[in-house]
């Protein structure tokens, strides 16, 4: 599924992100990715869907070599990876429906996708996942009526209309009480489960990250410092990881 090599980012003013880069995810894994705030969690993931370009080395995913894309054919490799922002990125004066069916505009032609025009497929496969995420009744709701649990659970059921060989997750639950971690974390291992599809979380909670994943990446200051089972990761190494330095590691 996933396939990095010597992936590096170095952002404008010299900043690395990312450094030498090397890791192999498998189709259906359910990964946990840690670290400090600023080690590099969220530009990995965001060099999975090409929102952030490598400067060095390369990042294939389905076999797709995601650094080389540009225009029509990102667009058309976007529809296949689904990310979940830290911040919703929902439509606030829209209906839940109306958001999640934006998860299917890329199956639709630029014409269509302006004027709404969804078929009857995108709207069932928009109220099958708001129903799978516990939100059947809500359809017609205004987003900006929900709360904020209910508005992280449309932005899931939004990412699964898309219908991804990947799903991408930003600290899905940053902006939530951590009484609701657990529904999030839930849903997202669920839909694993259900659909053999890969996931990739970026969690600041280190127990959440024992709790669900199966395996556990590790940033430090750019550079993949574990790469693990969950149950691996002994409370020595976790204080390694967050320590800030690359000299213990």
């Amino acid at each position: 599924m996933i396939e990095a090599k010597g992936l590096g980012v170095t952002f404008p003013g010299g900043t690395e992100a990312l450094k030498d880069i090397n890791v192999r995810i498998d189709d259906g894994e359910f990964i946990a990715v840690i670290g400090l705030s600023g080690a590099g969690k969220s530009t990995f993931l965001r060099t999975l869907n090409g929102l952030v370009r490598p400067t060095a080395g390369s990042v294939h995913v389905g076999g797709v070599e995601v650094g080389r894309l540009h225009g029509r054919a990102l667009q058309r490799f976007r529809r296949t990876v689904g990310f979940i922002f830290q911040q919703f990125n929902l439509v606030t004066r829209l209906t839940a429906i109306e958001n999640v069916l934006h998860g299917r505009l890329g199956y639709l032609p630029t014409w269509r996708g302006i004027l709404g025009l969804y078929g009857e497929h995108d709207y069932a496969l928009a109220q099958r996942y708001l129903s799978e995420v516990g939100l059947a009744g809500k359809e017609h709701e205004r987003v900006d009526n929900l709360s904020g649990g209910q508005q992280q659970r449309v932005a899931i059921a939004r990412a699964m209309a898309q219908e991804p060989q990947l799903v991408l997750a930003d600290e899905p639950m940053a902006s939530l009480d951590p009484r609701l971690s657990d529904v999030i974390l839930g849903l997202l291992r669920d839909y694993n489960e259900a659909h053999g599809v890969t996931v990739l979380v970026n969690i600041h909670v280190l127990e959440l990250a024992r709790r669900y994943a199966r395996r556990v990446l590790a940033f430090n200051q750019g550079r993949l410092v574990f790469d693990g089972p969950a149950e691996t990761l002994t409370n020595e190494r976790a204080e390694q990881i967050y320590a800030g330095s690359l000299e213990a590691l």
